[in-house]
């Protein structure tokens, strides 16, 4: 059954209201950060539908600068934490201490209690640690000792990873990289914005930060995600949704036979629930209350990229996760 156009638009309101700050939250981070719009939206994108997000991209690229920014920006508490060989999973969550004086244990909480948490080059930090994040990732709670400590609201992991080393890395297993709602790569900017980037630096005192104004608080964006989960979202454009994540396990359902031999995994069905909550902020954030296939298909390759597992006659042909999914995303019907 359709929505009526009398809910359209009682939604459409609602959404052009509760989304103004948008623009005026872009225009605060772009005070300090020059370019990466596609970075920005992504992660904000994910503070909106509660999704972690990776970014993979070559030191220098303003991947720390951005999520600190939007931290000041949000008024949130941000923590950074740097992923090395050495690091234990106590160094993130927390630990219990003994005190001797006392001859009482007490449970110190680790940076992991923050809002937006910067995991930095999460792949130089072992297996033990990195799955220490996932019970803090899915359950949104960290059990130190015996106790288990719900985390603020909201709460986020944005890690980075450098692709261009591999010597002392550890590459995140699948079952951790399905856990990221994005998976975003970090382009250079251009000419024109690293000019900018050096103008701006030169000119600015030495140590000096740039003034971000706060535009909206914790408080506003938990009832920004409410607001999100209010929105239309019609029964062709959900089978659109699944269509779309089904093509890339069974391409031959597709017309896309020649596909099959690429892939040796296809996305899971977290990707159905993660493209459907990016598509409404990805909506969300153009004022619009209900979900077109155009956001579905501005977010499906950020969401997909590190869900398919390609084989290694991929790999020998040259074949890449883009190609497949951008394939995928012209032969899907559109409703």
């Amino acid at each position: 059954m359709s929505i009526g156009a009398y809910d359209i638009r009682v939604v459409n309101d609602m959404v052009e209201r509760e989304s103004a700050f948008v623009e005026r939250l872009m225009t605060e981070v772009h005070k300090v950060v020059v370019g990466q719009d596609e970075m920005i939206e992504r992660v904000f994108m994910g503070l909106l539908c509660g999704g972690h997000v990776l970014l993979e991209g070559a030191p220098g690229l303003a991947k720390t600068l951005t999520v600190s920014t939007l931290a000041r920006a949000l008024k949130m508490d941000f923590k950074r934490v740097q992923f090395t060989p050495d690091l234990l999973p106590s160094d993130v969550l927390g630990t219990v201490i003994y005190n001797h004086q006392s001859g009482t244990f007490t449970n110190r909480r680790g940076p992991v209690f923050t809002n937006l948490l910067l995991a930095d080059e999460i792949n130089r930090a072992p297996a033990k640690v990195q799955s220490a994040l996932l019970e803090a990732m899915a359950e949104r709670q960290v059990t130190i000792g015996d106790t288990s400590y719900p985390l603020p609201r909201p709460f986020l992991v944005l890690a980075t990873q450098n692709p261009i080393e591999q010597e002392g890395t550890y590459t995140l297993p699948e079952a951790q990289l399905d856990r990221f709602m994005f998976k975003i790569k970090v382009s250079y900017p251009t000419a024109e914005q690293e000019l900018l980037i050096m103008q701006r630096v030169g000119a600015a005192p030495h140590g000096s930060t740039t003034d971000v104004k706060a535009v909206i608080g914790p408080e506003d964006l938990v009832a920004v995600q409410q607001t999100i989960d209010r929105m239309i979202v019609e029964p062709p454009i959900q089978k659109y949704i699944v269509d779309v994540v089904t093509a890339t396990r069974t391409p031959a359902a597709v017309g896309l036979e020649t596909l099959t031999p690429f892939i040796d995994f296809g996305a899971s069905p977290r990707a159905s629930i993660a493209l459907f909550q990016a598509a409404r902020a990805h909506a969300f954030m153009r004022h619009r209350g209900y979900v077109s296939p155009e956001d579905i298909k501005a977010v499906a390759p950020d969401i997909l990229r590190h869900r398919i597992i390609l084989s290694y006659e991929a790999e020998a042909e040259g074949e890449t996760v883009e190609h497949i999914v951008r394939k995928i995303l012209e032969h899907v019907q559109v409703p």
